[in-house]
């Protein structure tokens, strides 16, 4: 059941303050055109006008770079010496939008499908998530349109939104958030009679999810792919800043007999990622991969998960170096007439 309460804009420097005496809080912080989660000390460390971070509040739990395990040959065996899961810290996530915080549920399908990854589950486990409702949004913002929206409370332990008056409406919608607002009760008021809906920004509704679902099982032979794929240069930038992408790859590197085995970030938009040893590529053009982003996030984890691998967050458009938008893409896609006999490969 969601709780509401008010909180001052005075009391959320108090709630801040006392939060990160137990805990290590990872906010945005703008840093030139730049604005990431990084650690904070302070409220004032945070930035306070952003429509949406550059990079995504995944790299707190989905580590871009992270060790599995170590081992060392002794004595001909192999010992293996996995990382003490116990030295994670508590952590609060401040500042994420509805669209960061609803990525969480893909992400956690992922490491939680049919083998529990204790590493991601153990840091999840730890973390809090305080998000803040969008008051404003600009011409990538399509959250509305992928099951989400700028006042969306799934995924978030508690969700804050601005009002006229400078204060906020605190909704506590987890027991992680009632743990919190336990930590300091006095700062939670009565909630005032403004409406949420109107301190939200207008973001309109431009597609269907489960119409372009079904227009998608329809569009493996669509020359779409081909036209859309034109511009694409396989760098990879929309994955790294997509909040619910999550492909890594697996390097072991060793010295001596010692070694590691980490974990990175991947695309499936890189040639190499699905190169086989002996050379063959089963997605060989950038068409076949842009046709396998799409249909990943919008066609395969609906069937598999129950939902999309995509929450409108627009980053993709933002950081693509070729002017490529996913939302303009999605509706040429529902759009599309083209003949079934026009294939892509």
């Amino acid at each position: 059941m969601i709780e509401s309460y008010l909180l001052q804009s005075s009391s959320l420097t108090k709630l801040f303050n006392k939060l990160i005496e137990t805990r290590h809080i990872y906010a945005p912080v703008k840093k030139g055109m730049v604005t990431s989660f990084n650690r904070v000390e302070s409220l004032e460390e945070v930035a306070k006008d952003y429509i949406q971070t550059t990079i995504s509040a995944k790299s707190i739990l989905f580590l871009r770079n992270e060790i599995l395990f170590h081992y060392k040959q002794e004595n001909g065996d192999v010992k293996i010496m996995e990382p003490d899961l116990q030295r994670i810290p508590e952590l609060v996530i401040w500042g994420c939008r509805p669209c960061d915080a609803k990525s969480f549920k893909s992400l956690h399908s992922v490491f939680n499908w049919d083998y529990k990854d204790i590493i991601y589950s153990s840091r999840e486990a730890r973390s809090a998530i305080i998000s803040f409702s969008c008051n404003q949004a600009d011409e990538y913002c399509f959250c509305t349109s992928a099951g989400s929206g700028p006042g969306h409370t799934e995924g978030s332990d508690i969700l804050l939104t601005k009002l006229k008056s400078g204060d906020y409406l605190a909704e506590i919608l987890t027991e992680k958030g009632q743990l919190i607002r336990d930590m300091i009760p006095a700062i939670f008021e009565t909630p005032s009679s403004e409406s949420k809906e109107d301190n939200l920004a207008r973001i309109p509704i431009v597609f269907d999810t489960a119409g372009l679902k079904q227009k998608l099982e329809q569009a493996w032979n669509s020359e779409l792919w081909i036209t859309q794929s034109m511009r694409c240069l396989g760098c990879g930038a929309c994955a790294f800043v997509c909040p619910s992408c999550s492909c890594f790859d697996i390097q072991d590197e060793k010295h001596g007999k010692e070694g590691v085995r980490s974990r990175c970030w991947d695309s499936c938009g890189f040639s190499l990622f699905t190169r086989h040893t002996s050379g063959h590529n089963p997605r060989e053009t950038q068409a076949e991969r842009w046709r396998q982003r799409i249909m990943h996030k919008f066609s395969y984890l609906p069937d598999q998960q129950g939902f999309t691998g995509c929450t409108g967050c627009g980053r993709c458009s933002r950081a693509c170096p070729a002017d490529m938008n996913i939302r303009e893409h999605l509706a040429a896609l529902i759009n599309d007439s083209t003949s079934p006999e026009n294939r892509v490969a």
